[in-house]
C-alpha cells in the first residue's frame, strides 16, 4: 500500500447535505435551495480548509454493490442465518444495486464535487473461491476496471480498500477465515491480482479496513460474521479468537505492503 505523500490529505465524508458557501441571513429562496445551511450563521463549507485539502466519500462493496454475479461471503450467510442479527432483519442482496447503477453513482459523486471515492473491492466477486487456484472472475474484474474509468473519466481520484469485512465464504468453509495462518498467503495473491489489474490507474490502496472492528465483533461479541463468541452457536473463544484474527490480519497487511513495496510502487 503506498503510503500518501503529506499533500495528498484525505478526508473521508458520508456526505449527507451539498457543500455550499455560508448563508447567515435566511429567505425562502435560500430555505428552499439550502435547508442545512440557511439558519446557521457556522455553515460547513470548504473555506477553512487548505487548498491541497482533498474531499471524498466512502462506501464499502457489501453496503452497496448487490450480490448478483458474485460468490457468497460471510456476510451473506451470516444475515440470512441470523436475521435479527440487523435491526431491520435486511441484507444486502441487492443494496444500491450500484453493480449495474454505478455511472448514476460516479454523476452524483460529480455533482458533489467530490474529488476523491474511497470504495471496497467484494474478494469473492474477483476470487469465487477466494483462492488464484480457484479461478478469476473476469466479469468482477471488468466491473472494477468499469467503475476506475468512470471516476478518472470524471476527475475522481479512486482510493481502493482491498478488504473491508467480506471474507469469501468458501475460505470461512474451507479452513476458518482469520483464524487459520493460511488466509495471510489467500489474502497476498488477492492483493496482487488487484495491483497488477488495477494499480496502472489506483495509486491510494487501503489494506484493511477497521480490523480491530472485524477481530472485536466476528470474534468477541459474535454480533459480525463470521458469528463467533464463547456463547454464540457458532462457537468460538471470546478470550482468545479475537487476538489469533488480528494477528493474521496484521500479518496479511504486511505481506500485502511489502509486495507493493517492492513491485508495484512507482
Amino acid at each position: 500500500m503506498a503510503i500518501p505523500k503529506a499533500q495528498y490529505s484525505l478526508v473521508i465524508l458520508f456526505i449527507f447535505f451539498a457543500v455550499s458557501s455560508s448563508q447567515n441571513v435566511c429567505n425562502p429562496a435560500c430555505k428552499a435551495k439550502e435547508p442545512f445551511n440557511c439558519d446557521n450563521p457556522h455553515t460547513f463549507n470548504r473555506n477553512g480548509f487548505p487548498e491541497n485539502f482533498t474531499f471524498g466519500a466512502a462506501t464499502s462493496a457489501y453496503q452497496i454493490e448487490g450480490a448478483a454475479e458474485r460468490a457468497l461471503n460471510g456476510w451473506d450467510y451470516f444475515t440470512h442465518r441470523y436475521p435479527g442479527k440487523v435491526p431491520d432483519r435486511s441484507s444486502a442482496d441487492v443494496a444500491c444495486n450500484s453493480t449495474y447503477l454505478y455511472k448514476e453513482d460516479v454523476k452524483l459523486l460529480k455533482e458533489l464535487k467530490v474529488q476523491a471515492y474511497r470504495f471496497s473491492i467484494a474478494w469473492s466477486r474477483v476470487l469465487p473461491k477466494g483462492r488464484l487456484v480457484g479461478g478469476i472472475d473476469e466479469k468482477g474484474i471488468t466491473y472494477y476496471n468499469n467503475l476506475i474509468n468512470e471516476l478518472k473519466a470524471n476527475g475522481i481520484e479512486p482510493y481502493v480498500t482491498i478488504f473491508h469485512w467480506d471474507v469469501p465464504q468458501t475460505l470461512e468453509d474451507e479452513y476458518g477465515g482469520f483464524l487459520s495462518p493460511r488466509i495471510v498467503e489467500d489474502f497476498k495473491n488477492y492483493a496482487e491480482l488487484l495491483f497488477q489489474r488495477f494499480g496502472d490507474r489506483v495509486k491510494f490502496w487501503i489494506t484493511l479496513n477497521q480490523p480491530y472492528s472485524l477481530a472485536t465483533k466476528g470474534y468477541g461479541d459474535g454480533s459480525y460474521p463470521p458469528g463467533r463468541c464463547t456463547d454464540c452457536e457458532f462457537g468460538g473463544d471470546s478470550g482468545t479468537e479475537p487476538y489469533i484474527a488480528a494477528h493474521h490480519q496484521l500479518l496479511a497487511h504486511a505481506e500485502a505492503v511489502s509486495l507493493y513495496r517492492k513491485i508495484y510502487e512507482v
